[in-house]
Formats: C-alpha cells, structure tokens, sequence
C-alpha cells in the first residue's frame, strides 16, 4: 500500500513522506504571505526546521521564527509570540513541531488579533464567542512528532505560570487551514520520545472510546487509531527510521486528536495538573496513569474494551486489555508509577481539585469526585 493521500477530515491535510517540501504551497492555499514559524526551543536549530524555513525564504516567504516556546508552554511565551507577530507584520502562522509548538503557533495566530485578555477565552460555556473571529490569523500546521494531534484540533493547551494550571483555549478557527503530515520529520525523534508522544496518541483513542458521549464517527477512529498504535508503535520506537511505522503512528496522533471530539476522561484530567506542577512530559505522565484509570473505570468500560480487545486481537477481553497496556509500556521504558515519573512530595489535595475542574473529567464514563480521584491519584504513586 503506498502511504500518500489528500485528507479533508477534518481539515486538509497533505500527508506523505517529503511532502515538506510543499510548505511554500500551503502557506499560499492557506492565504498566508508572511508567515512566522513558531516552533521549541529543541527544534529551532535541528536541519529539519532550517532545511524548511530555507524552502520559505527560497519561495520569498523570509525566514522568520519564533521558539521561545517552553515544554509546558504558558502565556509568558503566547505574549513574547504575540509581541514578535504584530511588530513583523506577519498574517499567519507556520505552527511546527510536538505539541508544546503546535499549541503555542496556533495560540499566536488565535491571539495576535484580539483585545482581550488570554483567559477570556478558556473552554468554558460559550466563552469562545467573545473572540473577533475575522482577527483570527490562518495557520499552517507541521507535526514532528506522532501523539499530540493538534495538527488538527480547535484549541490549545496552555498552562497558567501564575496557578500552575493547565488551561484549554478554544475556538473552531483555530483549526489549522492546512497541515503537513510528513513522516521523515518524525524519524530523527529519540527513542523517548517516540514512547511518549505514541502513548498519548493511544490515551486519546482509548479515552474517546470510552467516553460515554454520542459520537459513532469518533468512536470508529478512535477504534483503529487504537490498533495502529498496537501494531506499529513499537516497530517505531524499535527502529526510528522505520516510515511505514512512522506514517501510520502519524495517522494514530491525528486520529486521536479527531476522536477525542467525543470526549477525554481521567488520564487527562490526572495528566495535566501533574504535567502543570510538576512538568512531566504529557504523553508519558498518560502513559504511567493509564493503567490505574482503566481499573477506575472498570465497571463501566469492562464490555467495551472486551470489544476492542477482539477488534485488537488481544486475548482475555478486559484483563487481557488492561496486561496489553502494561507490557507496552514496559517494552517502550515508560516509568512503572508517578514516582519513578519524577513526582515528589505532590499535593495531593491541589491536584485532585485542578483534576476535577479539568473539563476532560466531564468525558470519563465513571463519575469523578473528589474521594475516588483522591484514591485513583494514589495509586498511581
């Protein structure tokens, strides 16, 4: 089968290997004609980001970046990205990179155009409609790793530097025009990194999944974003210059992120206060929760993943789900516990209460309070 296509869900999407090379293209189809490149500070001298802004500036783009971008990025980097997009009379952005870039890019083009506040428009209610949608920026999106997905997501996760909370900002323009899935950028990843930004692309699967929320066309994806995890994240993390393993684990991250419309649950809301606070990596700190949280949700889930394991081809139904995820872990070196994360000392108290006021707890099929998620954040010590 050859790994190259033209996506229109839920945006356009380029996806192939080499297909970088059409930046300068997608700038144009997205009505972009000064673009920044917003990437991290890891990415911002590596050849895979110079060898694309030199396609801009051959194409008479320039070759402006922008990568004070933090792991865990907060509004202190949205305001220094801002500042840089106004004074460069830019009218778009290139968002490039893992999650922290694509975050941070789209939060700019979402941003540079508004006069209120940041945290006026967090994912509460209808609070995205206080935003001028017509100063929203157009924004090209370029993925160098496979777990996030916000490639093709409507919102950002940002964290507040002042709460230590993680906020999500939302609004359907943020959605990238156009995106570029090309695998070669994700070969040159660590093997770390491939465990966890691959773990997260899983987490969101399985938590859209099961999610008791209505969304048969998410439930489907999420379903097979599920097994190509199973069937190729390994070969990845094995073998980096792997590119079928590679495209397929790029598909797995946007079909997480799409799936996710149904709904997140309790590894995210566990994972984000924690990454906040204690400045885990995302996808990992899902991974080293993901098997308490799927014993928490047992009496809801039991049938449901006895499904998926069929679909997966994994004996024993749940239980035989629930050893599946633990050996992957092992077998990709993530950390037995929060403990072994790096996690001292936590407040677990402060933690509990950011997880509940975490709108991904709204999706998980069993109810979240404060004396289970206390005992569920527990365990995973």
């Amino acid at each position: 089968m050859k790994l190259i296509g033209n996506w229109s869900y839920p945006t356009t999407i380029r996806f192939g290997a080499g297909r970088i090379s059409e930046i300068a293209d997608a700038c144009e189809a997205a009505g972009i004609k000064k673009p920044l490149l917003v990437t991290d500070k890891g990415l911002a001298g590596l050849p895979i980001t110079q060898n694309t802004l030199d396609l801009l500036d051959g194409a008479g783009l320039g070759r402006a970046v922008f990568s004070d971008v933090d792991p865990n990025p907060h509004e202190k980097n949205a305001q220094a990205g801002i500042k840089m997009f106004r004074e460069g009379g830019h009218d778009g952005v290139i968002a490039f990179g893992g999650g922290s870039g694509l975050d941070l890019g789209k939060l700019v083009a979402f941003m540079a155009g508004q006069t209120r506040p940041l945290w006026d428009f967090e994912d509460v209610g209808d609070w995205w409609t206080r935003a001028d949608a017509d100063a929203i920026a157009p924004i090209v999106a370029v993925p160098t790793t496979a777990g996030t997905g916000s490639e093709v997501g409507r919102a950002s996760v940002i964290t507040n530097s002042q709460t230590h909370e993680k906020k999500i900002i939302f609004h359907p323009k943020m959605l990238p025009s156009v995106v570029i899935c090309d695998p070669e950028l994700t070969v040159g990843m660590p093997q770390m990194i491939t465990a966890g930004t691959g773990m997260d692309a899983f987490a969101h699967c399985l938590e859209a999944f099961c999610s008791p929320h209505y969304h048969p066309m998410s439930q489907g994806i999420a379903l097979e974003g599920m097994r190509l995890v199973k069937d190729y994240l390994q070969r990845a993390y094995n073998d980096g210059t792997d590119i079928e393993a590679r495209a397929h684990m790029m598909s797995a991250a946007a079909m997480g992120a799409t799936g996710f419309q149904k709904g997140l649950g309790a590894i995210h809301s566990l994972s984000h206060p924690i990454g906040a606070v204690h400045h885990t990596h995302h996808g990992t700190t899902n991974a080293v929760v993901m098997q308490p949280v799927l014993l928490f949700n047992r009496p809801e889930v039991e049938m449901r993943l006895g499904t998926v394991a069929n679909y997966l081809g994994i004996s024993g139904g749940f239980d035989g789900f629930y050893e599946f995820v633990g050996e992957l872990n092992t077998s990709l070196g993530i950390p037995k516990n929060l403990t072994e994360l790096g996690v001292s000392e936590p407040d677990i108290d402060t933690l509990v209460a950011s997880a509940l006021a975490d709108p991904s707890c709204g999706g998980n099929p069993v109810e979240m309070t404060r004396e289970n998620v206390s005992t569920l954040l527990q365990s995973c010590f």
